[in-house]
C-alpha cells in the first residue's frame, strides 16, 4: 500500500464522492480534493478541498496519484491534458465489485464503477467512465473521455468515438460504430452507425439534434463546476497534442 498513500482528486462533486469511495476501497489512504470553485467550495462531505487546478499543478509532487473526477466529457478531457502535460501521475480506479477481464485494457484516468463489467479485449482510452452496472463487451474500442452511463449495455465489437456519451440504460448493438462527441439518450437502442456530433434518442435511436460541445450528461448535476466560464482558461496548461 505504500504507493497508494496520497491521492489528489480534481472535481469536488457528486461524481467525485463516488470516485473517492472507490479510491478508499482500493487502498488509497489519504484523499485531497481540488476544484476550480475553491475557495467557495472548501469541503466535500468530510474531505478537504485544497485549491484550484492551478494550485494542484503546483502541488503535484505531494501526491502518489491524481484522478480527474469530472463527469462532463469535454471538461474532463481538458483537465486531463493539463495534468498530463505537467507530468501528473494519472491513475485508474476499479471498484472491487466490478468485473474487468485481465485481457481488457484501461487507459489512464479511467474509472469502473460497482457492478460494471468489461470483457476480454475491450480497449478503453484515457479518462473513460464505465458507470454503475454498465457493460462493455468483448473487442469494444472506447475513445478518450467516453462516458458509459449507469445500466447501459455496449455489445461486442462496438467502436465509440472520443467524448461520446452513452446514456443510462441505453443499448448498443454489436458491431456498431459511434462517432465523436455523440450523445445517446437514456434508454435508446442504437442499431446502426452514428456520425459525429449528433444527439440520438428513441427505439431505434434516431437523430434529435446536433450535440453541443461536451454538454453530455443528464446526470451531470454538480459535475460541472459552478465557475463554468473559467473552466477552459488554464493559463498554466502547456500544449500537448494528445490524440
Amino acid at each position: 500500500m505504500n504507493n497508494r498513500r496520497r491521492l489528489a482528486i480534481l472535481g469536488a462533486s457528486g461524481h467525485g464522492k463516488v470516485v473517492a469511495d472507490i479510491a478508499t476501497q482500493t487502498g488509497w489512504q489519504e484523499l485531497v480534493f481540488y476544484d476550480d470553485a475553491w475557495p467557495d467550495r472548501c469541503r466535500l462531505e468530510h474531505w478537504e478541498v485544497r485549491g484550484t487546478l492551478a494550485m494542484l499543478l503546483h502541488d503535484l509532487s505531494d501526491y502518489d496519484g491524481v484522478f480527474v473526477a469530472i463527469g462532463h466529457n469535454a471538461i474532463r478531457d481538458v483537465k486531463l491534458d493539463a495534468l498530463m502535460s505537467h507530468g501528473a501521475r494519472i491513475v485508474s480506479l476499479v471498484h472491487p465489485r466490478a468485473i474487468v477481464s485481465p485481457l481488457a485494457r484501461l487507459g489512464a484516468g479511467s474509472v469502473v464503477m460497482p457492478g460494471a463489467v468489461i470483457n476480454a479485449f475491450a480497449n478503453l482510452g484515457l479518462g473513460v467512465i464505465v458507470n454503475s452496472a454498465a457493460t462493455v463487451d468483448h473487442d469494444c474500442r472506447l475513445g478518450d473521455c467516453v462516458h458509459v452511463a449507469p445500466g447501459a449495455n455496449v455489445a461486442g465489437d462496438v467502436e465509440v468515438g472520443r467524448l461520446s456519451w452513452i446514456g443510462a440504460g441505453a443499448v448498443v448493438r454489436q458491431g456498431v460504430a459511434i462517432g465523436t462527441s455523440v450523445v445517446v439518450g437514456a434508454g435508446a437502442a442504437v442499431v446502426a452507425d452514428i456520425d459525429d456530433d449528433l444527439v440520438m434518442g428513441g427505439v431505434p435511436a434516431r437523430p434529435l439534434m446536433p450535440s453541443s460541445s461536451g454538454s453530455d450528461s443528464d446526470d451531470q448535476g454538480d459535475d460541472t463546476p459552478p465557475c463554468a466560464s473559467n473552466v477552459l482558461r488554464l493559463d498554466l496548461m502547456s500544449p500537448k497534442g494528445r490524440s
